[in-house]
């Protein structure tokens, strides 16, 4: 038996058991992250330095793929890492830090996800009301109030989960440090606070959830009301791109931490964990730039200005 205090290293679970899976591993992970990088990068860019895109949308679609960012820089490196160098090993430090930062991300990106839906119901259900409610002042301040509550929420989370004693070894049942994994190493009984703290933040997960769907609801009867098809199927074309992003970020994290154990497997809580901590931040840049052409404008000239820089500078 040994405890918190004598731990120096988890072991995270390999995702492959030959060499040749762990390479192809590799490859697949440093492709994702790569798209992520180029994608969020490129909204990064061409929102900070179009002046024509700094409406309340395109500032809260920074904000989301800063976070998208910040998540799949936690995870996959460490993966990738490990895949390459065949080993399994995070220091404890390591681990802290890692579980800190992807729920730091993980909740502002659920918090922005759920201020976007606003902003999606105002422009449409109250449009005269548009600059009163979603003015610069009371972005910013959304803004603040998203990344704030994600650091408390991570530091509570961080805080109470490497405080329990952990008497059952070292080894992780998942690729990056998450708190079920951690939970299953504490001692008997030990977990109960930690997991009182879960359940308040999937219920508050939760409650985005329906403010959503509810959202949505009031968009979707405003939409049918629009006298013009072509602004119907902009509206909805608008919507449904982010309502893509939504039900696969919250559907996966809800099933995953609330499915009944009688169906948890190694394999499928992997599965789940790629698909909202790996796949999002990969896919959200082109869900939301593939039908937006004001954003596909300015990506353009962000990447052609670049080219004519790069060939005067030659």
């Amino acid at each position: 038996m040994s405890n918190s205090s004598s731990i120096s290293h988890f072991l995270l679970l390999a995702l492959a058991d030959t060499r040749q899976l762990q390479l192809l591993h590799f490859c697949l992970l440093l492709g994702i992250s790569l798209a992520a990088l180029l994608g969020n990068g490129l909204i990064i860019s061409a929102v900070a330095c179009g002046h024509h895109l700094h409406t309340p949308m395109f500032f809260f679609l920074l904000n989301l793929a800063l976070s998208d960012l910040g998540s799949i820089c936690t995870t996959v490196p460490k993966a990738m890492h490990n895949s390459l160098w065949d080993t399994r090993t995070i220091s404890y430090s390591g681990c802290a830090a890692q579980l800190f930062l992807f729920l730091f991300f993980i909740s502002a990106e659920s918090s922005l996800l759920t201020i976007m839906c606003y902003n999606r119901y105002v422009s449409i259900c109250k449009p005269l009301h548009y600059g009163t409610l979603l003015g610069s002042r009371a972005c910013a301040h959304m803004a603040a109030a998203a990344w704030a509550s994600a650091f408390l929420t991570a530091l509570l989370h961080t805080a109470n989960t490497f405080s329990l004693p952990l008497c059952h070894g070292n080894a992780l049942g998942q690729f990056f440090c998450e708190i079920p994994q951690i939970l299953k190493l504490s001692c008997s009984k030990s977990y109960l606070r930690e997991l009182k703290v879960s359940v308040f933040t999937v219920c508050i997960a939760f409650g985005c959830f329906v403010f959503i769907v509810f959202s949505y609801v009031q968009i979707f009867s405003a939409v049918l009301r629009i006298p013009s098809e072509q602004g119907r199927h902009k509206a909805f074309s608008t919507c449904l791109r982010h309502l893509a992003v939504v039900s696969l970020f919250l559907s996966t994290i809800m099933f995953a931490h609330l499915k009944p154990p009688s169906i948890s497997s190694p394999s499928l809580d992997l599965a789940l964990s790629v698909l909202y901590s790996v796949v999002p931040p990969a896919l959200n840049p082109l869900i939301y730039s593939l039908r937006n052409q004001e954003l596909k404008a300015a990506v353009r000239s962000l990447i052609t200005g670049w080219f004519q820089k790069h060939q005067a500078a030659c």
